[in-house]
């Protein structure tokens, strides 16, 4: 494994994926913010924050962007990378559920996100090693072999280019192949570099590490409140794959972890295209050079967040790519979480329920960087107050929130608080004394439940289990380590602090021994 020192660009997990490596700071402070009132409060940092950001910022307006960590923190930073004409949703599910012109517009709507980061890439000269390639999918069984023809037969129907080849350059057997012509792959973080620069060279703000934890909207201007203040705009873009706190996409969209290794092979040979199998869950490969060195990127195993356990998904993966490839090392492992719409197309617009002016985009599935992308472009022209031809299919008004739910969110969200908030201390037990160095556990102390951790240094940090979003019992992610919630993927690092929302609140700390935790 590489061993290296402290990343520029943080993540949301404790493995660093290849992203990371070799990138220098961007200085984003220096400019006073005031009482002023911004045309736009997009949170997060990611690829549909800061696409968003920049086209609403070279457009005229006055646009502020807060991540609750860094630019790049979250998905974008544990992306694998590939830009697609085809998506996790296949075009015969988005007809079955969308109908024929849905079906059309979602292909024309990845076909868009391919193309605006191809534009955005040429136009501001990022240098992200954006490189055009073929991608193949293949099926290794006569139920997967039939599955490939509907996906063929739905792409052609749209008007995707894709043909049947006989060749793949795969070592896995297989018995029937796709080819899709001119996929993409990229460097994710020097892309969104250079949209982080282009968007403060036209004037943007971009504030670090402020969680944003609630909205309150007074004479149609929305007042974000953080920690040590709060920022005020006539509209506000929510970023962050899931909207913070609790709201109607928790039970639209369900959070799932994916996981990727990049792996230095013996032979020196490495695929020059994009590579997909048709398992459940399925593996990819493609190749990069990081540092001037060669490496095969492999991924999959996708599973639900915090229903797992993150040492497995690792292990049987790396026993995939050695069964297949002869590696010499691994240099990178890391994981990454999106979520998954349960009609299979993302929702970007005005969220139910909300004031007006209150956007959000969510449901990418696995194919955030196409997503993410368009996202950006369908935000900006509704908040410029201009016609979208996506914004009718991805509307989050699809949803259909039932008449008590604003009630529930009311009283569920007191329930969670005070679960979490009366908390008394604890003495030293056997199951804790049990824990090794470096691992964590939920486990049972005089008769409570607690998330315990213990460091390289033996000390245990011990905290509430309780997810302070909607009171359900995190799991621990010994990988990445995390306290992953099961329920609607929020992520808490070992002190309790909020990794990935829609929690805003941190794990209530529980004291040892009559320690204090305040």
């Amino acid at each position: 494994m590489a061993t290296k020192t402290e990343p520029i660009n943080p993540r949301d997990g404790k493995h660093e994926s290849p992203w990371q490596a070799g990138l220098t700071d961007i200085k984003t402070a220096g400019k006073t913010i005031g009482e002023q009132t911004f045309d736009a409060l997009i949170v997060g940092a990611g690829i549909t924050g800061l696409t968003t950001g920049l086209l609403l910022q070279q457009a005229g307006k006055k646009v502020i962007i807060a991540d609750a960590h860094t630019p790049g923190f979250g998905t974008t930073g544990g992306t694998s990378a590939h830009i697609n004409t085809f998506a996790d949703t296949t075009y015969p599910e988005a007809e079955s559920a969308f109908g024929e012109d849905g079906a059309q517009l979602f292909k024309e709507a990845i076909a868009e996100g391919c193309q605006l980061i191809n534009d955005q890439a040429a136009s501001l000269q990022i240098g992200c090693e954006l490189e055009s390639k073929p991608g193949y999918l293949y099926a290794e069984k006569d139920d997967e072999v039939k599955q490939l023809d509907e996906i063929y037969e739905g792409a052609v129907k749209v008007g995707v280019a894709v043909s049947y080849v006989d060749e793949v350059p795969t070592p896995v057997p297989f018995k029937k192949a796709l080819l899709w012509e001119k996929q993409a792959q990229f460097h994710p973080l020097k892309y969104l570099q250079g949209l982080q620069k282009a968007f403060l060279t036209a004037g943007g703000v971009i504030l670090k590490n402020i969680l944003t934890t609630a909205v309150a909207t007074k004479d149609d201007i929305h007042t974000a409140s953080h920690a040590t203040g709060s920022l005020k705009a006539k509209t506000v873009v929510y970023a962050t794959h899931m909207p913070p706190n609790i709201n109607v996409f928790n039970f639209e969209c369900a959070p799932y972890r994916s996981y990727v290794m990049a792996v230095k092979l013996k032979s020196g040979k490495y695929p020059d295209a994009l590579i997909y199998d048709s398992q459940e869950p399925y593996h990819y490969v493609r190749s990069h050079t990081i540092d001037g060195e060669r490496l095969l990127i492999a991924g999959g195993l996708d599973h639900k967040t915090g229903h797992e356990h993150p040492e497995k998904a690792f292990a049987e993966l790396e026993k995939y790519i050695r069964r297949y490839y002869n590696v010499s090392s691994v240099k990178y492992r890391w994981s990454s979480q999106y979520y998954v719409p349960v009609d299979g197309l993302p929702y970007i617009g005005q969220i139910p329920l909300a004031a007006d002016g209150i956007y959000c985009a969510t449901g990418y599935n696995g194919n955030g960087m196409m997503l993410g992308s368009v996202a950006g472009k369908i935000l900006s022209d509704l908040i410029l107050k201009k016609e979208n031809r996506y914004e009718k299919l991805f509307s989050p008004a699809r949803v259909k929130p039932v008449d008590s739910f604003s009630e529930f969110v009311k009283e569920n969200a007191d329930v969670a608080y005070h679960f979490v908030a009366d908390r008394f201390g604890i003495h030293e037990s056997d199951s804790l004394k049990r824990l090794q160095p470096g691992t964590g556990k939920v486990l049972e102390v005089a008769g409570q439940k607690i998330a315990a951790y213990r460091d390289e240094q033996g000390t245990i940090h011990a905290l509430s289990p309780v997810c302070t979003h909607m009171a359900c019992i995190v799991n621990w992610n010994g990988e990445e380590k995390s306290w992953d919630c099961p329920c609607h993927g929020a992520r808490f690092d070992v002190d309790g602090k909020v990794l990935t929302g829609p929690a805003t609140r941190p794990l209530a700390p529980i004291s040892q021994e009559g320690k204090s935790n305040s």
